[in-house]
């Protein structure tokens, strides 16, 4: 058993702090180790089956930057607790230093204002650094320090965005990524129609089972055939799916006698996926073939057999269209579920697999739902977004992005009941304002990212059933939130 120990000064910080509990250790390989977090007093013990030395992610209040998820540098074990705060600006400045030293070598212009920036973090934390002797007040410069680095990562990363955005301009062979949404289930009137078209590139058109085929043998079309027709007739790019919903609740109920017979199973989906891909071979060319096979939940199916699944359907899908592009869906990339120490794969190992098997996946889609829980991402800045896309590239195959982020905290009577809006979200409280904020900051950055070809928001409208409570661009009345002209905004940026 592995244990790591962190002082937290000022004490008070532990009041309102339930972030703490969820922190996990990584190993060099970026693996997440099952952790388990207890607090003794002003030191949080973190426990693991291994005594490597490894890395903390933590959220952590940080003055005008909300609680994002931040990193240590690798730490080995000792008895003497280590000074949290100054570890994280430790971590944090060698992030920096180390992402803007990459980009300097490719010729990336890094702005004076950020060389200021990070020279103003650093001698903050070497201060620190120079009176760990007096525990308060090396915390309390050490936090100034973040607050700091935290500024200057703002700052490249907007530079390095501006910069990428510009050579995209000038190279038409190398566009932005496009920009879409998911359709609702359901049938639009034609101002909503004309709002989407006029908005965006993309359409996801929700081809899921168990709103198909509710009933076993019994397939309802007639929404989907609708939405297809619609992208059709609109010029707008449909990508299908999931197909296959591998997580809580996402597969038809009629499937529940078969969930320990994979053999039965796998003929069930197979079926299904020829089924559908057959039906819209020629009008969907962009398939997502399977969803949440990595942190999973759907009926009793373990991590070995939904991979079986996973790599089932594409081998189904590929053969009945050797014209489409397959995708599958991949929740919480960072990891962060493993903690819990249910899953052996990392969300990279499970699509490297897949990848590795050679059946044709031709990218996948990374969700992203910041603000929620259990089953969403914690609140990070734009620097560990950028490193995110940087990792998943390295497989080789095209990157789309799913995003989601709450307008407000109250009850949504229509999303799903097993999800909530977990506060604090972001750098302010909830509002349709910060949404739109949140759109600006982060979605410019998606598209500039050469490995990324489509960023899409998880749902439309929030007068129809959905996923993710108050995640829509327009209200239940259909009438445009902010977060809907920022998108607007975010493709005349991103297509000049």
């Amino acid at each position: 058993m592995g244990v790591m120990r962190f002082l937290v000064q000022p004490n008070e910080l532990l009041d309102d702090w339930p972030e703490v509990h969820r922190a996990y250790v990584t190993g060099f390989d970026r693996h997440v180790f099952p952790t388990q977090v207890e607090v003794d007093g002003n030191v949080v013990i973190c426990q693991r089956p291994h005594s490597d030395s490894g890395k903390l992610h933590v959220a952590f209040p940080v003055e005008q930057h909300g609680r994002p998820v931040l990193t240590t540098t690798s730490l080995r074990e000792r008895e003497k607790p280590y000074l949290l705060p100054l570890e994280l600006a430790r971590g944090k400045i060698a992030e920096l230093r180390d992402q803007s030293s990459a980009w300097e070598v490719i010729r990336m212009e890094i702005p004076e204002t950020y060389r200021l920036a990070e020279r103003h973090a650093f001698r903050l934390l070497a201060q620190a650094s120079s009176v760990q002797s007096d525990e308060e007040q090396c915390c309390r410069i050490a936090r100034n320090a973040l607050t700091a680095a935290c500024h200057a990562s703002d700052v490249l990363l907007k530079s390095y965005t501006d910069q990428r955005m510009a050579v995209c301009h000038r190279a038409p062979a190398n566009p932005p990524a496009s920009l879409g949404c998911a359709l609702p289930w359901g049938l639009m009137d034609d101002e909503t129609i004309q709002l989407f078209c006029s908005t965006f590139q993309a359409a996801a058109i929700p081809i899921e089972w168990k709103r198909v085929e509710p009933v076993e043998g019994q397939y309802n079309w007639d929404i989907v055939d609708q939405l297809v027709e619609c992208c059709v007739e609109h010029r707008q790019l449909p990508r299908g799916g999931p197909l296959i919903d591998l997580g809580a609740g996402g597969l038809p109920s009629w499937l529940q006698p078969w969930e320990h017979d994979i053999l039965n199973m796998q003929s069930f989906v197979c079926d299904w996926v020829e089924t559908a891909v057959t039906r819209y071979q020629g009008r969907i060319r962009l398939w997502e073939v399977s969803a949440y096979g990595n942190s999973g939940g759907a009926l009793a199916i373990n991590e070995e057999n939904r991979l079986g699944l996973v790599a089932r359907t594409l081998e189904t899908a590929a053969r009945n269209d050797d014209d489409a592009q397959l995708f599958i869906r991949i929740d919480q990339p960072w990891g962060d579920y493993q903690a819990r120490g249910q899953h052996r794969l990392s969300p990279f190992q499970f699509v490297d697999a897949v990848v590795r098997s050679n059946l044709g996946l031709a990218g996948v889609n990374l969700e992203i739902n910041v603000g929620y829980r259990p089953q969403g991402s914690s609140s990070r800045d734009m620097l560990s977004f950028s490193r995110l896309i940087d990792y998943w590239s390295t497989l080789g195959i095209q990157l789309h992005v799913t995003l989601a982020f709450p307008s407000e905290t109250t009850e949504d009577p229509d999303a799903n009941s097993d999800l909530e809006v977990a506060t604090p979200v972001w750098r302010r409280p909830c509002s349709e304002e910060v949404q739109a904020e949140w759109i600006e900051t982060y979605v410019p950055l998606l598209m500039a990212k050469p490995s990324v070809t489509g960023v899409y928001w998880t749902h439309l409208s929030d007068a129809f059933p959905h996923r993710f409570p108050h995640a829509g661009l327009l209200r239940p009345d259909n009438t445009p939130k902010p977060a809907f002209e920022a998108l607007r905004q975010q493709l005349n940026f991103g297509h000049g």
